[in-house]
């Protein structure tokens, strides 16, 4: 449990947050919104003890541990499963110390070795980092390869997995779908709810967050609001909430209107001075409930094309890939004005291989790419964010595209993606990833493309921008290919899905619920995972095998612990609301709150001795199965 008291954090001049009071209990998994520069990340910082609160208290537990993604990822020779060994310091120092006692021919430090591993269950250690490395989309024969071979994206996801191995009591995850695929995106979902500790996550998915989270913490004006449920139910929570406000504001408003005539009508008058000095008293006691303000809203807009002919591109009996490394096979691909094309498949299977040999960035190997001649590509990617130049503005980048429009006529268009005012002639050094994501749009936008080609165009994007951009696409006149982990864009904007896979893109006819249980079914991921770490575990000999009677009251037991937690998770939530009752407050003079507070003591006791046995149940059953 961790608690926020009158709790206050500045950065640098600007106060991001104040009277902050609110508790976190153990178990909870929390979604953390907010838009971007409201203070999430900085809220995180505070947590983890690299910057202090300006006033207030944060209490913590004095042992708590904690697990975060690393911001940067040095370039190591260490094989990737070893970098991901590491997050467990104490596990991964006895493999080391046993891996040099085996060299030296030391076999008393072996035997010793293999006791400590003994008692830190210890022995699926390699196992379990290649299941993260597995499920994190990093195919068996890069487990041994070095850090530093990997490019940025992929050491995040290594960073990622370093932090999901690590023992943990609380899991800091700022944007971890960042640098995901769906696929990854759809395992990440699935680990978290089975991960025992709190769960702290920062993400502008919508369909993640509803997918993972228990609570929602609403950063926003300088405040953070606590919701029960997701994040489509803290919508709801929240609207019913403007709208109480706004209703008692104008009520309060004319309230205010009619004590405020009476006083200017009977203040002079001596045979109505005592009313009118009661109103005055009324008047200066009203609450002050602020009105509703409208957040301004992202909107954005693709213009229409200049020509839209019927039928725009087609690949033909395609082989494509990189130099003589065939990855598609037999490629029949074709767009249309309208399309609109999710695809689908397995990390590595090749759709951004799809993506460029339509763009013509990659060669054919055989076939043909048929294009119209009026056919004009809108093409995103992360390297069209990285090839924005240093030290130049977005009114820059635009009149290298529109060298002869005028000058207000290109900041009108940036102010539609929200670049107004002087903001247009900020250096691009200084923007965020959401910021130079948005401007590589604009840049796409202002040339009014017939396709839309987007490979992960929502990374770094906010929730505000998603919307806006998937508004913007639903009513795109041209064609679209969209390749995102953001299930609600993909949902909200493709029509048909295309899946690769096995080397081969053909039509898949069932929605995004489907193919995550086509995904789950797809050859048994967790036991090819489970293989392909056992083929770089340690040469160390096997932990005693149990019996099945073991493991079968194990596995037994493991259920009961888990309805009992979800049975003592439901009296606590009752326990909250009654205690969240104003009323309760004057009933019997506290006793009842006193009564409540014990009980809840008690459950969050018995709660925490439960989750400390499931972990050591859920454990020895992995164990087992793998």
């Amino acid at each position: 449990m961790i608690s926020f008291k009158n709790f206050a954090l500045r950065r640098g001049e600007r106060l991001l947050l104040s009277n902050v009071d609110l508790t976190l209990h153990a178990g909870w998994r929390v979604g953390v919104i907010g838009r971007n520069g409201c203070g999430k990340s900085s809220l995180f910082a505070t947590i983890l003890g690299e910057i202090e609160s300006d006033l207030g208290n944060l209490d913590m537990p004095t042992r708590l541990r904690i697990a975060c993604i690393a911001q940067e990822t040095p370039s190591l020779p260490d094989p990737a499963i070893d970098f991901v060994l590491g997050g467990d310091e104490a596990v991964y120092e006895v493999i080391k110390a046993e891996a040099a006692a085996m060299d030296a021919e030391d076999y008393d430090a072996v035997a010793e070795c293999h006791h400590k591993l003994d008692e830190m269950n210890g022995y699926d250690a390699t196992a379990r980092a290649g299941r993260l490395l597995h499920g994190l989309g990093f195919p068996a024969e890069t487990h041994s390869r070095p850090v530093s071979s990997f490019s940025g994206g992929w050491r995040v996801r290594l960073n990622l997995a370093r932090a999901l191995m690590k023992p943990s009591d609380m899991l800091l995850l700022d944007e971890p779908t960042n640098h995901l695929d769906l696929d990854a995106v759809l395992w990440l979902e699935q680990w978290l709810l089975k991960y025992p500790g709190t769960l702290l996550l920062i993400s502008h998915d919508r369909e993640f967050l509803d997918g993972v989270s228990t609570h929602t913490l609403h950063l926003h004006d300088g405040k953070a609001k606590l919701y029960t449920g997701d994040y489509t139910s803290f919508e709801r929570q929240r609207a019913e909430h403007l709208r109480l406000q706004q209703i008692s504001h104008e009520k309060e408003q004319a309230e205010r209107a009619h004590l405020q005539s009476f006083i200017d009508r009977f203040k002079a008058q001596a045979s109505k001075a005592k009313q009118a000095q009661s109103r005055v008293k009324r008047l200066a006691k009203l609450a002050g409930t602020e009105a509703v303000r409208a957040e301004r809203t992202m909107s954005i807009n693709f213009a229409d094309p200049v020509k839209l002919p019927h039928s725009l591109i087609r690949l033909n009996h395609t082989d494509a890939g990189y130099g003589t490394t065939k990855i598609l096979h037999d490629v029949g691909f074709g767009l249309e004005a309208g399309d609109r094309v999710g695809l689908l498949g397995p990390n590595g299977a090749g759709k951004s291989t799809l993506v460029k040999t339509l763009v013509g960035e990659l060669p054919l190997l055989s076939g043909e790419r048929v294009a119209h001649p009026d056919l004009k590509l809108g093409y995103f990617a992360q390297h069209t964010v990285e090839s924005l130049h240093e030290g130049q503005s977005p009114l820059w980048h635009l009149k290298e595209l529109a060298p002869n429009a005028g000058e207000q006529q290109l900041r009108n268009f940036l102010g539609q993606w929200n670049f107004v005012g002087d903001r247009a002639f900020e250096s691009v050094d200084g923007f965020s990833g959401g910021e130079r994501a948005r401007l590589a749009l604009a840049l796409i936008a202002y040339q009014q493309p017939n396709v839309l080609l987007l490979d992960e165009p929502t990374n770094h994007l906010d929730l505000d921008m998603r919307e806006a951009l998937a508004e913007a696409l639903s009513v795109f006149p041209g064609a679209i290919v969209l390749v995102s982990h953001d299930r609600h864009l993909i949902g909200l904007v493709c029509e048909t899905f295309w899946r690769v896979a096995d080397g081969k893109v053909e039509a898949f006819n069932g929605d995004l619920d489907e193919y995550a249980a086509w995904l789950r079914s797809r050859g048994g991921s967790e036991s090819r995972a489970a293989k392909a770490a056992e083929k770089f575990a340690a040469a160390a000999p096997p932990k005693p095998t149990r019996s099945k009677q073991a493991i079968d009251a194990d596995a037994k037991r493991l259920k009961q612990v888990e309805a009992r937690i979800a049975t003592l998770q439901s009296e606590a939530k009752h326990i909250e609301d009654e205690l969240a009752d104003p009323a309760i407050y004057n009933s019997d003079g506290g006793a009842t709150i006193a009564q409540l507070g014990q009980r809840q003591a008690r459950l969050q006791e018995e709660r925490e001795a439960l989750e400390a046995e499931w972990l050591v149940l859920y454990e020895n059953v992995e164990a087992a199965a793998s």
